[in-house]
C-alpha cells in the first residue's frame, strides 16, 4: 500500500493493520475530495452557529456536568484547549506504535465524514503526523469507553498543540519538538475541534482491529496445531467428515472441518476406521464444534469493529438540509457494541487456549494418550523432564486468560456528577482481549512444540518416508527449522520464542495457506 485515501465511509481492517505497521513514508494518507469538501462544509456551520450566538453543547457551553455553563464567544478556543489539557490523564504503560498509528487513522477517517465540524488544516496536520512518523505517548489506561476514548484521545490531541511527548525517529520528545523536528507546526484549536479530536471510540476501535486481524490468523494456527496433535497421538479424522457438519449446519464450524480434512488431506499418520477405537477425546473428536464457535466470535468482532471504523462516534453531531445545518446530540461516543463484541471474542479466545492447552496435556500425559508417546514426550524419563514444565507454562497461561476473560461490559461507574451514568468499559475489554491474544499466541506455540516432539517419535514407529498432511507438513517443517527433536532435556525458552515470533508475523500462517493454495 503506497496510498490511502480517507472518505469517512470504506476503511477496512486491512487497511487499518498495514497502515499500523507501516514506517514513516512507506504508505502516505490523503484525505478523498469528497472528504474534503465535507469537512470544510462542517467547518463553515459552526462559523456561522458562533456567529449567530447560538447555544451549542460543547462549542458555546461547557462539558459533561458543565453543560449548562455558557461560554462568551472570546473563549472558544480557550475552552477547546482545556478540554484538551484537562482530560490528557491516562495513566499507565503507553500503547505500542502500531495501535497509536491505528487509532489516529480512525479518528482521522471519523472526522473525514464531515459531521464534527474539524478544521481542515488541523484535520491535515493529524495525518502529516501520521504520514512523518510523529507518534504521541499515549498511557494505555484511563478510558471509560464513554464519552468514548477520552483520555487517551486527549493524550494524542496534545501533540497537535504542541504539548504532550511524541516519539520520532526512536526518541521521545515534548510535543512542539516532535512536531518541529518533522517540519511541522502545532495549531490553535478553533470551536469544536478539541471535542472533536477527544470524543470518539478510536482507541477501543484500533485495539478491535488489530487484534481481530490477528485472532482470524491464529484460528487457522490453532487448526493446524490441533491437526498436528492429532497425527501425534494417531488420531482419526473420521469425526471431521462433512456428513456430520452438515446435519449440524453451523456455517463457521463447516468452514472449520472442511480447513481441517485439508490439513490433514494425504497424512500417514491418522487413524483409519478401527472397530475397537471409533473416537478420539472432545479436545481432538470436537475441534469443529469448538474452534468453529470462536471463529464465530471473530467474525461478529470483525462486523462490529468495520462499522465502527467507518462511523460518527463525536458529540454534538452536524446534519445538513438544504441550506440548514441541524446540530444534534445523541450518544454515538457510547462503546458499548465494541465492549460486548471484545467480551465476546475474548471468551472465544479464551476457549482455544483452554482446548489447546488440553491437547498438551495430552500429548504430555502417556496414560491419557494410550501409551502411543512416552512420557512427558521424552526418551529416558527421570533423567530427562521433557515436557513436563511445558504444559506446566501453558496451564498459566489458559489460567491467567480466564481471569481476564471476565467480562468488561458488564462492569460500569457513573461520571460527571451522574450526568454520563453509564459506561461501556469498552477500552478495557479491547485491552483484556489483547494481553488473551498474546498468552494464546505462546498456548499455541507450546502445541505446536510438543505436537512436532510427538510426530518425531510417531516417525521412528511409522518409517521416515511417512507423511504428514498437506498442511500440517508445512507446519512441522517450520518447527523443525527452529525447534530440533529433543534426545534429552534442553533449555527450551528459546524455543518457544522462536515458535511464537512464526506465529506473531503470520509467516506460519501464510506458509500453510500457501501450501492449501497449491494443493487445490
Amino acid at each position: 500500500m503506497n496510498s490511502l485515501s480517507l472518505d469517512g465511509e470504506s476503511l477496512t481492517l486491512e487497511q487499518v493493520a498495514a497502515i499500523a505497521g507501516a514506517t514513516p513514508g512507506e504508505a502516505t494518507v490523503v484525505l478523498s475530495p469528497g472528504a474534503v469538501g465535507r469537512v470544510r462544509r462542517a467547518q463553515q456551520a459552526i462559523i456561522e452557529l458562533i456567529a449567530r450566538g447560538e447555544i451549542v453543547y460543547g462549542i458555546t457551553t461547557g462539558f459533561g456536568a458543565f453543560k449548562d455553563r455558557i461560554i462568551e464567544p472570546d473563549q472558544v478556543e480557550q475552552l477547546q484547549r482545556n478540554i484538551v489539557m484537562s482530560h490528557a490523564v491516562g495513566v499507565g504503560e503507553p500503547f505500542d506504535r502500531p495501535t497509536v498509528r491505528a487509532l489516529m487513522l480512525i479518528r482521522a477517517n471519523t472526522l473525514a465524514k464531515g459531521h464534527s465540524g474539524i478544521r481542515l488544516e488541523t484535520l491535515n496536520l493529524l495525518l502529516d503526523m501520521l504520514n512523518r512518523g510523529v507518534h504521541p505517548v499515549i498511557p494505555s489506561q484511563g478510558s471509560l469507553g464513554a464519552s468514548g476514548d477520552l483520555a487517551p484521545l486527549a493524550h494524542m490531541a496534545l501533540v497537535l498543540i504542541g504539548e504532550g511527548e511524541a516519539e520520532f525517529e526512536g526518541q521521545v520528545w515534548p510535543g512542539a519538538e516532535a512536531l518541529r523536528r518533522a517540519g511541522l507546526m502545532p495549531t490553535v484549536l478553533a470551536a469544536k475541534e478539541g471535542l472533536a479530536l477527544t470524543n470518539g471510540t478510536a482507541v477501543m476501535s484500533a485495539l478491535g482491529a488489530l487484534v481481530v486481524n490477528q485472532a482470524e490468523q491464529l484460528s487457522c494456527i490453532a487448526d493446524a496445531a490441533g491437526c498436528l496433535s492429532l497425527e501425534a497421538l494417531h488420531g482419526t479424522s473420521l469425526a471431521f467428515d462433512e456428513r456430520i457438519q452438515a446435519v449440524r449446519p453451523h456455517p463457521r464450524q463447516v468452514d472449520c472441518a472442511r480447513h481441517l480434512r485439508q490439513l490433514l488431506d494425504g497424512s500417514d499418520f491418522t487413524r483409519h476406521h478401527d472397530p475397537y477405537n471409533v473416537q478420539d477425546a472432545y479436545t481432538l473428536r470436537c475441534i469443529p464444534q469448538v474452534h468453529g464457535a470462536v471463529r464465530d466470535a471473530i467474525a461478529y468482532a470483525r462486523w462490529v469493529i468495520e462499522i465502527e471504523l467507518n462511523a460518527a462516534t463525536d458529540n454534538p453531531l452536524l446534519f445538513f438540509e438544504g441550506n440548514e445545518v441541524v446540530v444534534l446530540s445523541g450518544g454515538n461516543f457510547h462503546g458499548e457494541p465494541v465492549a460486548i463484541a471484545m467480551d465476546y471474542l475474548a471468551m472465544a479466545l479464551t476457549e482455544l487456549g483452554n482446548i489447546s492447552e488440553r491437547r498438551i496435556t495430552r500429548l504430555t500425559d502417556e496414560a491419557s494418550n494410550a501409551h502411543v508417546l512416552p512420557a512427558f514426550l521424552i526418551k529416558h524419563g527421570g533423567l530427562n523432564s521433557g515436557f513436563m514444565l511445558v504444559q506446566y507454562t501453558a496451564a498459566a497461561l489458559t489460567s491467567e486468560n480466564k481471569v481476564l476473560a471476565h467480562p468488561a461490559s458488564v462492569d460500569t461507574i457513573p461520571t460527571s456528577a451522574n450526568m454520563e451514568d453509564h459506561v461501556s468499559m469498552g477500552c478495557t475489554a479491547a485491552r483484556q482481549v489483547c494481553q488473551i491474544l498474546d498468552n494464546l499466541e505462546r498456548i499455541l506455540a507450546l502445541e505446536l512444540m510438543a505436537a512436532a516432539q510427538g510426530v518425531g517419535f510417531r516417525h521412528e514407529e511409522l518409517g521416515p518416508s511417512a507423511q504428514l498432511g498437506r498442511g500440517t507438513r508445512v507446519a512441522y517443517e517450520l518447527v523443525r527449522q527452529h525447534v530440533p527433536f529433543l534426545e534429552n532435556d534442553a533449555i527450551m525458552y528459546p524455543y518457544i520464542e522462536a515458535v511464537r515470533q512464526l506465529i506473531a508475523d503470520g509467516t506460519l500462517a501464510r506458509s500453510i495457506a500457501g501450501a492449501l493454495r497449491e494443493g487445490g
